[in-house]
């Protein structure tokens, strides 16, 4: 999509600290962390939210899969994957993304 941020910056237009790159994701760093290590993983193609990315069960794989790929390459054993779906519960970017986070205790419930 072209005004998609994250497309932009799959595409390499726009520059991010990149964690993980495999065929169907990429994980970079987020620019506004909420946990000593906040990275998103995106699929390479575009999917508005969780909800569009479970009519392709390749590319929902795929993005488990980079998910699973992440946490191995960066040994997080503890982690917190997060998906926000619509504006109203704080996507921001509409281009389905997981928040990886780890690097520090994460109370439940969430407070």
């Amino acid at each position: 999509m072209a005004d998609c941020l994250f497309c932009k910056i799959v595409a390499g237009e726009i520059p991010s600290t990149k964690v993980y790159e495999d065929e169907q994701c990429l994980a970079f760093a987020d620019t506004n962390p909420q946990a000593p290590r906040h990275v998103l993983v995106v699929p390479k193609k575009h999917f508005t939210d969780i909800g569009d990315l479970g009519q392709d069960a390749e590319a929902a794989a795929g993005l488990v899969a980079g998910i699973g790929g992440l946490a191995r390459q960066e040994g997080f054993t503890d982690y917190r994957t997060v998906f926000n779906t619509g504006a109203g519960v704080g996507q921001s970017v509409f281009h389905v993304h997981a928040h990886v986070l780890s690097g520090r205790p994460m109370g439940w419930p969430p407070g």
